[in-house]
């Protein structure tokens, strides 16, 4: 059963709890999977796929001809799921299409000319899990931004179920949103080949994408050579309400995060007793319901938490300590909440915006910050595929106006060649 806190009493520690580092023997497989990724190549994949996803592989890329009946062979037995998938992608394209930027130049000083310029990365690698439950949804989410940033090369990995075959709905999403190749690896071998390339894997520039604790490890570890967008943990969902709402829908939304994994952290925070003893009865009434019903227990038992707050106040307080992935405001007036919260991933207005809204059709992206991070760090974006540059232009009279400030600038940090790297343009003979 899902446990109350009263908020003046818990200590913070009691509602933080979301450590997401690998325990010694995650590390130590990781950085075994790793070296040999790097030593063998193609080979390991189809080793690992074989080891880890009873798949037996010839190749580890996926055919045009592959992409082409798993499409076909989906738009034939559920067609208007092909039709909100495209559906779906329009909004996330048209969403990420106003996260671009103008570059930026200065000119209101004589003589100079200053400015920033946004530059797409040259190759993103976008991770898609398989496992348990394949998501369609990541791939229109992570790869449609990258199209819109103007990456030139997109490349994904996904694992291969027993036959050899991957998921047919995230070969259609992929169809859909334009990918240019498709590698049947996944885990930590996944992540090894797109940081460092393989015989049929290219080396990436930036890895993003969800994936589990091997996954996060391995992205963490290749940092530094690639890019990555974050390190992610467990989802996590945070339901603010106050009395008026429904306890069954409240519980429902908290449910639909606790059915992703045993380690997802569903949280109400309310300023309401009787909801909080609702939403707790309603919990045990839905569970048993879902066809995901272990992981969802197991996930309510151990990580879920009703916070209970003297008033609104100390409910908004208590969500910007917690910075979750997911915020649901279910209040009245949830605009009048917006302005106040710091820390949140997406965020969710108004008793009829259901997280899953988000997940799947509104537009804004869903791969969030989680366990926190949402105090320092943003959704995916458009941001995430570009590079910004700046750049400076001084005419030789404008610079000679500020030779002297710079040199006496230098001088005091003791860098005298920085120095006479500007006064030397302008000695004698020296033009």
């Amino acid at each position: 059963m899902i446990r109350l806190y009263n908020f003046e009493e818990v200590k913070p520690e009691e509602i933080l709890n979301r450590d997401i580092r690998a325990e010694a023997d995650v590390e130590d497989t990781v950085d075994a999977i790793i070296a040999d990724v790097r030593a063998r190549g193609d080979a390991a994949l189809i080793d690992y796929a074989a080891r880890f996803d009873h798949a037996e592989l010839d190749s580890v890329r996926v055919s045009p001809e592959e992409i082409e009946e798993a499409f076909a062979e989906l738009e034939a037995q559920d067609p208007e799921f092909i039709t909100t998938l495209k559906m779906a992608a329009d909004n996330i394209r048209h969403f990420h299409e106003q996260q671009l930027h103008k570059d930026l130049i200065l000119t209101d000083r004589p003589g100079v000319v200053l400015g920033q310029k946004y530059t797409p990365i040259r190759r993103a690698g976008v991770y898609v899990p398989g496992g348990t439950a394949a998501y369609p949804s990541t791939v229109l989410m992570d790869v449609i931004p990258a199209k819109v940033a103007g990456v030139r090369q997109i490349v994904m990995t996904t694992p291969a179920g027993p036959g050899g075959k991957v998921n047919a709905g995230i070969l259609a999403a992929a169809s859909i949103a334009g990918i240019d190749q498709i590698f049947k690896t996944g885990g930590a071998q996944a992540v090894a080949a797109l940081a460092y390339g393989t015989e049929s894997v290219p080396a990436v520039d930036k890895i993003v994408g969800p994936g589990n604790i091997y996954v996060a490890t391995a992205k963490r570890k290749v940092f530094g050579k690639v890019g990555i967008d974050m390190i992610a943990g467990p989802s996590e969902i945070l339901v603010l309400a106050d009395g008026t709402c429904d306890p069954a829908w409240v519980a429902a939304d908290l449910l639909s995060q606790a059915e992703h994994d045993k380690l997802a952290s569903p949280v109400l925070v309310t300023d309401s007793r009787e909801l909080a003893l609702a939403v707790q009865a309603e919990l045990e009434a839905q569970i048993p319901q879902l066809p995901r019903a272990a992981i969802a227990r197991a996930s309510v038992d151990a990580n879920g938490k009703i916070v209970i707050a003297a008033d609104m106040d100390k409910a908004i307080e208590a969500v910007n300590i917690i910075a979750p992935e997911h915020l649901e405001i279910c209040v009245d007036d949830p605009f009048a909440v917006l302005g106040r919260i710091e820390n949140a991933g997406s965020i969710f207005l108004g008793k009829n915006v259901p997280e899953a809204l988000g997940d799947y059709f509104a537009g804004p992206n869903h791969t969030l910050p989680t366990s926190g991070t949402a105090r320092f760090s943003s959704p995916l974006s458009v941001d995430d595929f570009v590079k910004k540059s700046s750049f400076i232009y001084y005419t030789r009279e404008a610079l000679g106006k500020v030779q002297d400030r710079i040199a006496n600038f230098a001088g005091h940090e003791g860098l005298h060649a920085h120095a006479k790297s500007v006064t030397i343009r302008f000695e004698e003979g020296k033009k």
